[in-house]
C-alpha cells in the first residue's frame, strides 16, 4: 500500500492536502504522490475541526489506489502511528511518543500528530485512499479541544526542529516496512507495537459518540481496531468515539 518510488509534490500552499487528493482522485489521479504543503489555508482533522497550519510543521497526504478491502485499509492508520511515534523517538529518546486511540500521536500527555484516512471508489475493484496526518514540527496550535505540543518545546535549545521534507524522509521507510507487515502477517504485530505505546491504557476515560457518554477503562486494541473498554455492564468494543481522558477533558 506504501511505495517506496511514490514522488512528493510541495505546494507553497493549498487549501488542503487532502482536499487536493480527493480533486485528483475524482479526476481518475490516484498516485501513488506524496502532497505536501508548506501552509494550509483550510485544513480539517477529524469531525470537520479545523487543523491550523504553521509554518515549519509537516502537512502531508499521501494518495494510492488499493485493492485490499476497507477493513485491511483502516488498520493503515494504526501503521501511520506507530511510524510517527518512531520517528519522534528517534529525534526525542525511545519511548517518548505515545499513541492515544484512534488517531493521535502524543507527546509527554500532549498531542503532536494527527491522522485521517479518507477514500472512495475508482471502480468496482479499485479503492483510492488518502492518507494525511499533520505533525507539529516546530509550532502546536492552541485552540483546539486538548493539549498540544511540537517537537521544538521539547528539543534542547541548541537543537533545531526537524524539517518538514527530512522528517517525512525518516517516516517514509518506517511506515512503508509497517504497512508491508500488516499486509504480510496480519494486524497482529502491529496491534502489538501500537498497544506497547498506547496512551491512557489501563486508565479511566469517557469516550463521546456524538451527544453520548460512555464511561470505562482502557483495557485493549481488539483485532480489528476497536478500543477495548471495561465498563460497569462489561467489556464494549468501541469502533468510533473521542476518547477523553481525566488531562485531556
Amino acid at each position: 500500500m506504501i511505495v517506496a518510488h511514490a514522488p512528493v509534490e510541495v505546494f507553497d500552499e493549498i487549501d488542503s492536502t487532502i482536499l487536493e487528493a480527493r480533486r485528483r482522485a475524482e479526476r481518475g489521479e490516484a498516485g501513488p504522490v506524496w502532497l505536501i504543503a508548506r501552509r494550509q489555508s483550510a485544513g480539517r482533522g477529524r469531525r470537520g475541526r479545523a487543523w491550523i497550519s504553521f509554518d515549519g510543521n509537516l502537512l502531508a497526504t499521501y494518495l494510492f489506489a488499493t485493492r485490499h478491502p476497507p477493513t485491511t485499509v483502516a488498520l493503515l492508520g494504526f501503521a501511520t502511528g506507530v511510524a510517527l511515534a518512531e520517528t519522534m523517538d528517534a529525534s526525542l529518546g525511545a519511548g517518548r511518543a505515545t499513541l492515544k486511540w484512534p488517531n493521535d500521536v502524543f507527546i509527554d500527555g500532549a498531542k503532536a500528530s494527527g491522522i485521517m484516512l479518507d477514500s472512495g471508489s475508482l471502480d468496482p475493484q479499485t479503492t483510492w485512499v488518502a492518507l494525511a496526518f499533520g505533525v507539529n514540527l516546530s509550532a502546536a496550535p492552541k485552540a483546539i479541544d486538548q493539549p498540544t505540543i511540537s517537537l521544538r518545546q521539547v528539543l534542547p535549545p541548541d537543537a533545531p526542529a526537524p524539517e518538514p521534507l527530512t522528517f517525512l524522509a525518516a517516516l517514509r521507510p518506517r511506515l512503508e516496512g509497517w504497512a508491508e507487515r500488516l499486509e504480510r502477517e496480519g494486524f497482529e504485530p502491529l496491534r502489538q507495537a501500537w498497544l506497547a505505546r498506547a496512551h491512557g491504557l489501563g486508565r479511566d476515560v469517557r469516550v463521546m459518540q456524538g451527544e453520548q457518554a460512555i464511561e470505562g477503562r482502557i483495557s485493549g486494541l481488539s483485532g480489528r481496531g476497536e478500543l477495548e473498554l471495561e465498563t460497569l455492564n462489561g467489556l464494549r468494543l468501541i469502533a468510533a468515539g473521542d476518547v477523553l481522558l481525566p488531562s485531556a477533558t
